[in-house]
């Protein structure tokens, strides 16, 4: 700034004298020993008008920049948080200019809600995403898209998330059609999916009157993966479901009548719940999976032939076991069920059929034992029970869930 200084006074050849008075300076002269003031005119030679202004507009011009980077800093630190505006300009479609008060947010397209209008003046609720450094200033750019918006109003609305009686532990959306969001309640007696809706649905209403009459599906957290994807499904009724570990796959089997509420309109349910959950959902109807299940069933009398297909052991449910066979035997990996394959050749062919059982393992569920057709010649010996390899868990009453608008 100096240098500058310095040219404009050998530019313009005039100097100028501004002193500083003792009234000028908040300073209390009377307590400072007069051995260390020194009184002295600092002004450079040949300093003039146009110097002067020069001055000026480079102080002014730091002083804007200093201002820009603490408004900068300030918006940094607030990314993922929901804010409120009014919305200056909306005629452009691919961008909303939105005042925040103390800059203006951009709205871009990509972040709009399809169907949404953005009306001149109205107050609106939005995300910030990213904040940019420019040179009027930081530019703010705000989402209506992003899944944080939700868990933001349903805080606003909902007293037990704000005490954090009640965690919401997962958003899946589809920006103006439908949401899911899973909730968990950490206090006793404290209903989660209650909670949220509200005293005649007042709470999940003003969280839908927001998003524009977006329909939100509210569904309990639970930790057993079969009964959260039935739960997931909803507003659809699941008959059962069938889950393995290893590969993240859900069978979900369900009335005939409930495959297209199941699956939704272009497929939008099953892949919110896929979202949701994080597990790959296949959805079969009851006349699907028996379907299925025929055409997985053994046949042939020869000793050579080959069987494909599941395990033909019988649960004590009285469905046949998930788990795929082995090859060139009839029944899967697990030894209570290689027991059955061991007893069945070891039956005269002519000898009539009766019930073998498989003894129950303590702590296993009714429907972890197997049953099938086969007279051992000798009594069975004892076996070492192991539990299935894949989990089967029956779907119970749909979850609860507030579908507005």
């Amino acid at each position: 700034m100096l240098t500058e200084l310095e040219q404009a006074e050998v530019e313009n050849g005039e100097k100028s004298h501004i002193l500083v008075t003792d009234a000028d300076l908040d300073i209390d002269w009377s307590e400072v020993p007069e051995n260390q003031i020194k009184r002295a005119d600092v002004t450079p030679e040949n300093f003039g008008r146009i110097a002067a202004q020069t001055a000026k507009q480079v102080i002014t011009q730091r002083i804007r920049e200093a201002e820009r980077q603490i408004m900068y800093e300030e918006y940094i630190d607030r990314v993922t948080e929901v804010v409120t505006g009014i919305v200056q300009q909306a005629g452009d479609r691919n961008n909303v200019l939105v005042d925040l008060g103390k800059v203006e947010a951009l709205l871009p397209r990509s972040e709009q809600v399809d169907g949404e209008r953005y009306e001149q003046g109205s107050r609106i609720k939005a995300v910030i995403t990213e904040v940019r450094s420019g040179t009027k200033g930081p530019q703010v750019i705000l989402s209506r898209r992003d899944p944080e918006l939700i868990k933001t109003l349903f805080e606003l609305e909902v007293p037990e998330i704000a005490d954090g009686l009640v965690e919401i532990r997962g958003v899946a959306r589809e920006p103006g059609y439908r949401s899911k969001i899973a909730v968990e309640s950490h206090a006793q007696g404290v209903d989660p999916v209650g909670a949220c809706v509200g005293p005649r649905g007042s709470r999940v209403r003003m969280v839908v009157s927001e998003l524009r009459g977006e329909k939100i599906d509210i569904i309990p957290w639970n930790t057993e993966p079969a009964r959260f994807v039935a739960k997931a499904l909803s507003p659809a009724r699941v008959r059962e479901v069938y889950i393995d570990d290893e590969t993240k796959d859900a069978t979900v089997i369900v009335p005939d009548d409930q495959l297209a509420l199941a699956i939704g309109k272009e497929g939008l349910n099953a892949r919110l719940a896929a979202r949701l959950t994080g597990w790959k959902v296949d959805i079969q109807s009851d006349s699907e999976f028996a379907q299925a299940e025929a055409e997985a069933a053994f046949a042939g009398d020869s000793e050579n032939e080959e069987f494909t297909g599941r395990c033909s052991a019988v649960l004590s449910n009285g469905k046949r076991c998930p788990n795929a066979a082995l090859p060139g035997t009839k029944y899967c990996g697990v030894p209570a069920h290689q027991e059955l394959a061991k007893h069945e050749k070891d039956v005269p062919a002519d000898a009539p059929a009766a019930a073998a059982e498989v003894p129950e393992e303590p702590g296993d569920s009714p429907g972890d034992q197997a049953t099938a057709d086969a007279t051992p010649a000798e009594p069975s010996p004892e076996e070492e029970p192991v539990a299935p390899v894949r989990q089967a868990a029956a779907a119970e009453a749909p979850a609860e869930d507030a579908n507005a608008g």
